[in-house]
């Protein structure tokens, strides 16, 4: 049976850059983002994320998430891949644990979740994983 874990991320730096080529196509960028999350996992992450909009500002995404840290008293890295859309006020993101990516006491971790983030620096996860 899965455990299920709820904390807050807050973002830590951002950069984002508009991908060149194919004038008058829709805007495309990459972007580095770093979080620290609290709660159900204490980490330090950094998203490599590609994003495309559209003219009214809203957009998709994907990336993955590299997270150093602790899920209760198991310390290790993983990585989250993430799918997902921003409507103009708030960006949510599916999450699943990319397999064979933990390290450490977390070797072995699967799950699946959730983040949301409305306009502003912080927001929440939540993690149903295995372990």
């Amino acid at each position: 049976m899965s455990t299920h874990l709820e904390g807050v991320f807050e973002v830590t730096s951002w950069s984002e850059d508009q991908a060149g080529g194919l004038e008058g196509a829709a805007k495309v960028t990459t972007a580095g983002i770093g979080q620290r999350f609290t709660g159900g996992i204490e980490a330090e992450t950094k998203w490599d994320m590609v994003m495309a909009y559209r003219d009214d500002g809203t957009a998709d995404f994907v990336g993955y998430q590299r997270l150093q840290g602790r899920i209760g008293d198991k310390a290790g890295t993983f990585v989250l891949k993430g799918l997902g859309e921003f409507d103009g006020k708030e960006a949510r993101t599916h999450l699943e644990v990319v397999p064979g990516t933990s390290t450490g006491e977390l070797k072995g971790l699967r799950g699946t979740g959730v983040a949301v983030a409305p306009m502003g620096s912080t927001g929440t996860f939540s993690l149903d994983y295995d372990l």
